[in-house]
């Protein structure tokens, strides 16, 4: 029940002086939804119609219209529930806000809520509030002592602080203008479909492999960056072999691929060069997966962009790393992570004679496999681990999130990754004492890509 009241005055306007900012960050996905419908505060219409909406910024408006009309308990319930869906920097924001209306320092002639509030009040209000900002991540606490273990993982790390959060920028009318000819055409208010596989705990009675300690992290991170891009995201977790090809083939096989613009495949688990593992311990060949999205067998997607990101070790030998003898920088100390110490021929288009079609004009063909990007937390031949932060997630999947909320507004996805890749580079285990301590990792991605791939934040130039 909703109560026989409606939202206090002093709740409404905060989620009103706070609303520009509120759609600009807030995921509003199923699971939010969900968390709301079950605390009474969104019916199932309610939840149905708010979901059906196109773009995340619609979801978000729609949702701010709805929360004033829930009764009492719906501020505190819907600033739960965003703690609750790895939002608390935006709970955080709700409160400081209340926080600020109810200070000593504010006078009743500063701040009125009344429905016949003066000119000059309002002015003074929205002067107040006017540079209001979201709060930075939160900052790196103490590391408690790291406790012993029999048998370590080839991912893994000290204990730290929450995975990095903070708000994807959006691209600009101009910079859209001035890119798309170049571009692959991404204009859909749904950019496409997004899989997540992440296997994290493994079948001990089939295999000897560690649990992925800090694999839901990424997962999370995955699905909050690729929904907040406005792609349909689905997460799989701890799947066996035949499970991870039957969920590969049936999402390469979706019909909504048909009126998307691309795709995202993400896989995450432990594993070998070239295959990652299943939970029941057997190999799933990448090349296998890469098939499944050639043209020949996913022509929904052909001339589409196909990103694939793998966080896998390709081996067990952890990179020690090398001294660096010259450079302005040849002695400067690396960026030392003090709580990082785990170890996680050729045309685009021809023609040929054996493509005449019944009126005997050439079709143009495709080869087996392009518009391809992969990016891969290791790199091929070295036979090297991965390495995972327990609390902040794999160092791959953390700096490929912060690269893309921080650049995906004016950098195209092949830059974005060298760009993870400098940030995996200048990185550093810390783990004194121990055997991966000053460990070294270095990402690399390869590409068929044959235009460039500005996934357009926030942007629908069809709308």
């Amino acid at each position: 029940m909703l109560g026989g009241c409606g939202m206090k005055e002093l709740d409404k306007v905060t989620l009103r002086k706070n609303s520009v900012a509120l759609c600009k960050e807030l995921v509003v996905d199923e699971l939010l939804i969900q968390y709301l419908q079950a605390e009474g505060i969104l019916t199932e219409a309610m939840a149905e119609t708010i979901l059906a909406d196109p773009t995340s910024q619609k979801r978000s408006w729609r949702l701010l219209t709805l929360l004033p009309k829930r009764g009492p308990r719906a501020f505190s319930t819907f600033c739960t529930a965003l703690k609750e869906t790895e939002q608390e920097h935006l709970s955080n924001l709700l409160f400081r806000f209340k926080d600020r209306v109810n200070s000593p320092t504010s006078s009743e002639s500063e701040i009125s809520f009344s429905k016949d509030s003066s000119p000059a009040k309002k002015s003074t209000e929205q002067k107040r509030f006017a540079d209001n900002k979201l709060p930075l991540p939160t900052e790196e606490c103490a590391v408690p002592a790291k406790k012993a273990r029999t048998q370590e993982s080839m991912e893994m790390s000290l204990d730290a602080d929450s995975p990095f959060t903070t708000a994807l920028l959006p691209c600009t009318h101009e910079f859209y203008l001035s890119h798309c000819e170049q571009a692959y055409p991404i204009r859909s208010s749904r950019r496409g479909l997004a899989l997540v596989l992440s296997n994290v705990h493994f079948q001990p009675e089939l295999s000897d492999l560690d649990i992925r300690r800090g694999g839901e992290v990424d997962e999370e991170v995955l699905r909050r960056l690729f929904t907040e891009l406005d792609f349909t995201v689905s997460v799989h977790k701890d799947l066996t072999l035949q499970a991870m090809q039957t969920c590969i083939e049936q999402f390469a096989r979706q019909p909504e691929h048909a009126v998307s613009d691309c795709c995202v495949v993400c896989l995450l688990s432990h594993g070998v060069e070239g295959s990652i593992y299943g939970v029941d311990g057997k190999l799933l060949q990448l090349d296998w997966v890469f098939e499944r999205f050639d043209n020949s067998r996913c022509p929904l997607l052909q001339n589409k962009p196909k990103m694939f990101f793998i966080q896998a070790c390709r081996g067990e030998e952890m990179d020690c790393g090398v001294d660096q003898l010259d450079g302005d920088d040849a002695m400067q100390p690396s960026v030392c992570e003090q709580r990082d110490a785990g170890r996680e021929d050729n045309i685009g288009r021809q023609t040929q004679t054996n493509g005449v079609s019944e009126g005997n004009e050439l079709r143009v063909k495709l080869p087996q496999r392009s518009d391809m990007i992969c990016g891969f937390a290791t790199l091929k031949g070295f036979s090297t681990a991965a390495m995972r932060n327990t609390k902040k997630g794999s160092w791959f999947i953390q700096e490929l999130n912060k690269a893309m909320r921080q650049k995906a507004r004016d950098t195209h996805l092949s830059d974005i990754l060298v760009q993870v890749n400098s940030r995996i580079k200048e990185r550093e285990g810390h783990s004194p004492g121990a055997a991966y301590h000053r460990c070294k990792e270095m990402s690399e991605f390869t590409s068929s890509l044959c235009r460039d791939l500005f996934l357009f934040p926030k942007y629908y130039p069809n709308s």
